[in-house]
């Protein structure tokens, strides 16, 4: 029987200039900076905040998230090939970058910028920073469907994707490509509801004045759903089908129970002040 599927061969460059391209993924992920930058001026003008910390915050993240997601991708899934070849970490136009890894480059990041720039609590930065950072987050993973990266292994659903970039292959008894679980998709769709809600949160229940409230419940949100998505990816690695748990799993976890840990103390906090 043969099953419906949706045949995907685009092609990653949005355009070539010379022997360079530019890539859906960097256009995505500059497209979701603009736009975050744009909702965090919204938030300053609604604290009524110094202007003079807001462009510091933005370069601080960029470099945060950009240099924690390369050393995550190459320390946490292949160690052993970048640390023989430590050059190789800096050729991030090569590909491989890790949101865990981003997520802690971005903590590294606000330490220094609450310390050094608005004197104020790493919590007070990070509940303004997470509510547009789902809506990054799901451009990047379509930015990941333009590459045909990250997907999962073969379904029968309807809305599978066959693709034929792809440096996975799966193939049926005829040597047909099978369809395959689009996860990027389902990530994506998971992120936009979590920055619906933290927009929600912040803008109309001002969950802002409750330290670290919103910055748990992004945690929570986004890492379990990393969580059980990943039930559907391919490994990244060969190493990580020796695993109970993929690398991606494994990592989210201690991200959901630090989020949990916040909302109970912000929750407390709250009790306690009434």
């Amino acid at each position: 029987m043969t099953v419906a599927s949706i045949i995907w061969n685009v092609d990653p460059a949005v355009f070539h200039i010379g022997p360079k391209e530019i890539r859906w993924y960097t256009l995505a992920f500059l497209i979701g900076f603009v736009i975050g930058y744009k909702i965090v001026q919204r938030m300053w003008r609604k604290e009524n905040v110094n202007p003079a910390w807001l462009d510091p915050l933005l370069y601080y993240t960029f470099f945060g998230m950009l240099i924690g997601a390369r050393l995550g991708h190459c320390l946490f899934y292949a160690p052993a090939e970048y640390l023989a070849n430590p050059v190789d970490i800096l050729k991030v136009w090569e590909g491989g970058l890790a949101s865990h890894g981003g997520v802690l480059g971005i903590i590294v990041a606000i330490y220094f910028y609450s310390r050094y720039v608005s004197h104020r609590s790493m919590l007070w930065a990070f509940d303004k920073l997470v509510v547009p950072t789902g809506l990054v987050a799901a451009l990047i993973r379509l930015g990941n469907l333009m590459n045909s990266e990250i997907y999962g292994g073969p379904t029968a659903l309807p809305w599978g994707f066959v693709f034929m970039r792809g440096s996975e292959k799966f193939h049926d008894a005829q040597g047909a490509l099978l369809p395959c679980h689009p996860t990027q998709i389902y990530e994506a769709l998971c992120y936009l509801l979590v920055f619906g809600l933290c927009i929600w949160l912040y803008f109309r229940k001002n969950a802002w004045k409750k330290e670290g409230f919103i910055f748990g419940i992004f945690l929570i949100c986004v890492f379990t759903a990393r969580f059980f998505v990943e039930f559907l990816k391919n490994n990244q690695e060969l190493w990580e089908a020796n695993l109970p748990l993929n690398m991606g799993q494994l990592l989210s976890i201690p991200f959901v129970v630090v989020g949990i840990w916040f909302v109970w103390r912000a929750w407390k906090k709250k009790t306690t002040e009434k």
